[in-house]
């Protein structure tokens, strides 16, 4: 990559003291959640809450660990040389050092916008689709978390979901609050994962087509999801917005289970019984906080996406 004049966009250069102390910050962040998962993996047990982000998620706790700076930042130093062969980063020689300040010969690497670009332009013409829409749609609230109580629906005739949790209201109990109450899941991913005969109860359709206009701010399960989008774009995002929206997505999973049917006390996760009119209530008044919450996220998502995409052009979003 030699040349007179650096070919990627440059915000700013980190010297090795500042992107050591941010790399640091973020493992210390990230082990918080995965060493107790990795310690439960080694021991084969499970837990129904804090093992989800981990399992549902391709994201592996390795690669998460791994600290990126975003696009538009170098990394100055000798340290930063084993980047040189991690995917889409690319080392600064020549010219390019000169013209980000660096004298000859430094050792400095940058995130590798053209060759992202050419490997991931369709993922991320998709991610701001679904970001952007989900943005500009009104929120949907009392669903009451349902579509957890609609894949267990009748599940004595299915293969048992979670064999090892017990529902709180056994299984005729659960049945009745799936049939006493409307159930309008919009989220594909949720779902897809309905027991057969709760299929039809849903008032809505969603499907991986229709997933692009069907996803509202609402919704717990697309506020998760803010963390799918922004792990799937790194190394193109920073590591921390990548960590907002997991920790985000860990609090909205902890919610999302204490509405289900199962019995998680003794996880240390009370029920929020929304089968009675106080639990719809204390369900929704989190939910809305939530959605607020995510709103937020995704605005700083598609700003720090929309240089990449600026650099598309005006192509076809297909």
């Amino acid at each position: 990559m030699a040349g007179t004049a650096l070919t990627i966009p440059v915000a700013r250069v980190l010297s090795p003291a500042d992107w050591r102390e941010r790399e640091t910050a973020h493992v210390r962040r990230v082990r918080r959640y995965a060493d107790p998962y990795l310690a439960r993996r080694s021991a084969g047990r499970k837990h129904p809450v804090e093992d989800f982000l981990f399992t549902y998620y391709t994201q592996k706790p390795g690669q998460l660990l791994r600290w990126h700076p975003g696009d538009g930042v170098v990394l100055s130093g000798t340290e930063a040389a084993a980047r040189r062969d991690w995917k889409y980063y690319t080392a600064l020689d020549g010219g390019e050092l000169a013209s980000v300040g660096l004298p000859a010969g430094s050792t400095a690497v940058a995130f590798d916008r053209e060759a992202f670009l050419a490997e991931r332009r369709d993922a991320l013409l998709f991610a701001r689709i679904i970001l952007a829409g989900t943005a500009a749609r009104p929120a949907q609230f009392g669903c009451f978390g349902l579509h957890e109580w609609a894949m267990v629906y009748r599940q004595e005739k299915f293969e048992l979901r979670h064999e090892y949790l017990k529902l709180r209201l056994g299984g005729a109990g659960t049945d009745k609050v799936v049939e006493d109450n409307r159930i309008r899941c919009s989220h594909f991913d949720a779902f897809r994962f309905y027991t057969p005969d709760a299929v039809p109860l849903n008032e809505l359709s969603p499907s991986r087509e229709n997933q692009r206009t069907m996803e509202q701010p609402g919704c717990l399960h697309a506020n998760m999801d803010l963390y799918k989008w922004a792990y799937k774009l790194s190394p193109a995002l920073p590591s921390e917005l990548v960590m907002d929206c997991f920790e985000l997505s860990w609090r909205v999973r902890a919610m999302d289970m204490q509405a289900s049917p199962y019995d998680l006390t003794d996880w240390g996760y009370p029920a929020i019984p929304i089968e009675t009119p106080d639990g719809k209530a204390a369900y929704v008044e989190q939910q809305r906080a939530f959605s607020a919450e995510a709103q937020k996220l995704r605005g700083r998502l598609m700003a720090a996406l929309a240089p990449l995409l600026d650099s598309l052009g005006t192509e076809d979003e297909r």
